[in-house]
């Protein structure tokens, strides 16, 4: 398979059984040139999961009786909820999905999106209006969008879906990301972390950021990005992009961040006490800092080795080793112009992550694939890894 990780098993068995005091000092040394104590970042994500979920109640009471998408709880994801943010303690932004499902008298409609030239599959989230007259939408309290004439569904009910957040059928995230903006704004005094936290939203056009401050003077950042679940999976389509360029607000991108978090939460379950992995992202990402490596592709590197090496090779003596495996496998994806997407055809998935079927079998994408189109990018990526 490509990259073999060079396991250097045996001469580690006998050296392991007591810890080298020179290894150990060496990584003190490294825990503290880069900070390597993980931020408090467990105690504040229980803090932005309690607030937002306020937050949403506040929004539910509000929006009860109009047809504006259904809010289920956060998902926590990305590197602070993980377990292992790169970032300073307070750069640190607390990225929460919203999943977004239907209102009455509405359903989804996942399309492949042929407008967007995004490397990430996009889709369209097509909303169709459904007869609630009988079966299972049935609402007695409600008109039927389909069966009641325009004007008794004007004068008595709230406009539908499609003629609030949606372009033509399509739900629009930068509708969506405006229209909850201005609810934050306008209810967060009725929250009652209020009482403890100052708040600005902060300038986004398909997510909700803001900026949480305390009397102390210590800031919080949270990003809210808006989410529709593909099937029961943990593949979600996202509201934000990841690339520079923006695509049109009906197109959602396939997003990984709720099984990747997932995966972390999975290898917390089964590592040793006192696992290494997350100090070993934290200090290869402060490593790869200014260089063109991705952190995406470190974390995918970091997401193989995980099910390569058997967790109980990740005991915080052997950081040093981890690291050095994480490099070695790195650099040599750089060689051979080839990272293999994690969540695609990938035979040691553990059982909790739902995909849906179609990843199974499914040629990997290759998170290098610029490199293997364009040498001297290669080259150049190459050069900068070796200067590191």
């Amino acid at each position: 398979g490509i990259c073999e990780v060079n396991n250097r098993r045996d001469s580690e068995s006998e050296e392991s059984e007591e810890e080298n005091p020179a290894e150990m000092n060496m990584i003190w040394i490294f825990s503290r040139r880069f900070q390597l104590s993980v931020p408090k970042l467990a105690s504040r994500r229980r803090e932005v999961q309690e607030l937002l979920s306020d937050l949403l109640q506040v929004c539910h009471n509000l929006f009860s009786d109009s047809f504006f998408p259904v809010l289920e709880p956060v998902i926590g994801v990305g590197s602070a909820c993980e377990g292992w943010s790169p970032h300073k303690e307070e750069d640190v932004v607390y990225c929460m999905f919203v999943p977004l499902k239907p209102p009455r008298g509405h359903a989804f409609h996942l399309e492949p999106d042929s407008v967007g030239e995004m490397p990430q599959t996009s889709m369209r989230v097509r909303v169709e209006l459904v007869c609630t007259c009988t079966g299972e939408q049935h609402d007695q309290n409600m008109l039927c969008f389909l069966h009641h004439s325009q004007e008794e569904l004007k004068r008595n009910q709230a406009a539908s879906l499609l003629h609030t957040l949606c372009t033509g059928p399509y739900l629009d995230g930068e509708k969506v990301a405006l229209w909850f903006q201005t609810f934050v704004i306008s209810a967060w005094s009725v929250v009652p972390q209020s009482r403890h936290y100052s708040m600005k939203v902060l300038p986004s056009c398909r997510s909700c950021k803001m900026k949480l401050m305390k009397a102390s003077g210590r800031s919080l950042f949270v990003e809210m990005v808006f989410s529709v679940q593909q099937g029961d999976s943990d593949i979600f389509l996202s509201s934000q992009p990841t690339e520079a360029k923006l695509p049109p607000g009906t197109t959602w991108l396939e997003s990984y961040a709720v099984a990747e978090a997932k995966f972390f939460r999975h290898v917390a379950m089964h590592a040793p006490p006192r696992s290494c992995h997350l100090k070993c992202l934290r200090l290869c990402a402060r490593l790869l800092e200014g260089s063109g490596l991705s952190i995406y592709a470190l974390k995918t590197t970091v997401m193989h080795l995980l099910t390569l090496i058997p967790l109980s090779e990740w005991q915080h003596k052997y950081l040093l080793m981890r690291v050095d495996d994480i490099m070695r496998y790195l650099r040599c994806c750089l060689e051979e112009k080839r990272l293999k997407h994690f969540f695609f055809d990938n035979e040691d998935m553990p059982k909790e992550i739902s995909l849906p079927p179609a990843f199974q079998g499914a040629q990997p994408p290759n998170l290098f694939q610029h490199l293997a189109q364009d040498p001297a990018a290669q080259t150049e990526a190459l050069k900068e890894f070796d200067d590191l």
